[in-house]
């Protein structure tokens, strides 16, 4: 039976700017529009190899109508299944297969380091900076964003495979899946990916299964007490690479230049020495690279981060250390001062000095 307790969409429906504390979690919520509709799924497979196609979407289901009591955000959308913590670039192709078929969404689980009894770490990107990563896929997924919804990962914890696909189905109208070939689900992890093919087949859902994208990078950070590694990328990967300190192989894992972002903890914010400012770590919303001197980075000033100024940046035991280079122009009158900020980015380039 599906869990009584239910699981809910986040009610977080917009993120305005980043949280003034540091949190650590899963994911948030960006639901769109609630809405209720017949589909007409004409699907699209990829003409590159990566993809394995189920037989799950047939011409009969084009006007499959949803429920009538399905009121999900999601409703009629396709899901990627995952663990979305670094948002690298095997998320977002899972994202890109999800979107040739219909709007596509990512499946955050909330709480589930409560539940499992896990340390609490800091997540690789912050909460707040999520939504600006998934607006720069949309190149990639037929121009459209991709969203996330939460699910209570206590909800679905004990649920058997069937079960967590019916859930998709019946409670949030989900027309189709997209995971990896290595993904497992179900109570136990007892359901993996041709089992999540079977199911989704039987309740007339899509499923996708795609393999992994494998990390290229010339040598392999060592990842043997991981027994699901087989070389793709992955979270683990990317946060080992940050503790390394090899922000070119952090770039390479996440296709983009990795951002740390830094909240005031009073109200009288950063300020500004000149050309240096130094931060206590605590102030970190999201996981930095290892202690040491990086260069090619930028300080991103302002409510929208609209200046971007180039810096070094010198990581101790409790400071973050921003120094910026000779600077021109409309910068100087704002760094040469001392300038008030509670809220700074910083993008970390592609090498360590």
């Amino acid at each position: 039976m599906l869990s009584g307790g239910g699981s809910r969409l986040s009610t977080h429906l917009r993120l305005r700017d980043c949280d003034l504390q540091p949190q650590l979690g899963f994911g948030f919520g960006l639901g769109s529009r609630l809405r209720r509709r017949s589909l007409n799924l004409k699907p699209r497979i990829s003409s590159f190899p990566s993809i394995i196609p189920s037989n799950s979407f047939s011409q009969g289901q084009d006007q499959r109508e949803l429920p009538s009591d399905v009121l999900s955000s999601v409703a009629g959308g396709i899901v990627a299944l995952g663990k979305f913590d670094a948002l690298h670039i095997g998320h977002r192709e899972l994202a890109i297969q999800a979107s040739k078929v219909g709007p596509p969404f990512l499946l955050s689980f909330v709480g589930m380091a409560e539940v499992l009894g896990w340390e609490p770490r800091a997540p690789i990107v912050a909460k707040c900076d999520r939504k600006r990563i998934l607006s720069t896929w949309a190149p990639y997924c037929g121009n459209m964003v991709p969203e996330e919804f939460e699910i209570q990962f206590s909800s679905v914890r004990k649920l058997t495979p069937r079960e967590f696909v019916e859930k998709l189905l019946k409670e949030f109208g989900v027309c189709g899946v997209v995971a990896g070939e290595n993904y497992r689900f179900g109570y136990k992890a007892a359901g993996d990916a041709t089992e999540l093919m079977k199911l989704c087949e039987e309740y007339g859902m899509g499923a996708y299964i795609i393999k992994s994208v494998m990390d290229k990078n010339p040598y392999s950070i060592n990842t043997n007490s991981d027994s699901k590694d087989r070389g793709q990328v992955s979270s683990t990967r990317v946060r080992r690479a940050l503790a390394v300190g090899d922000m070119k192989y952090v770039s390479k894992l996440l296709g983009r230049q990795h951002r740390v972002i830094l909240v005031a903890k009073d109200e009288e914010g950063f300020r500004w020495s000149r050309h240096k400012l130094s931060v206590p770590k605590s102030c970190m919303l999201n996981l930095g690279p290892k202690e040491g001197l990086y260069g090619k980075c930028y300080v991103l000033i302002g409510d929208e981060g609209d200046l971007l100024v180039p810096c070094s940046v010198v990581i101790d035991t409790a400071y973050i250390h921003i120094e910026t280079d000779e600077v021109v122009g409309k910068y100087d009158d704002v760094v040469s001062s001392e300038q008030d900020m509670s809220l700074i980015r910083i993008e970390f380039g592609d090498m360590e000095c």
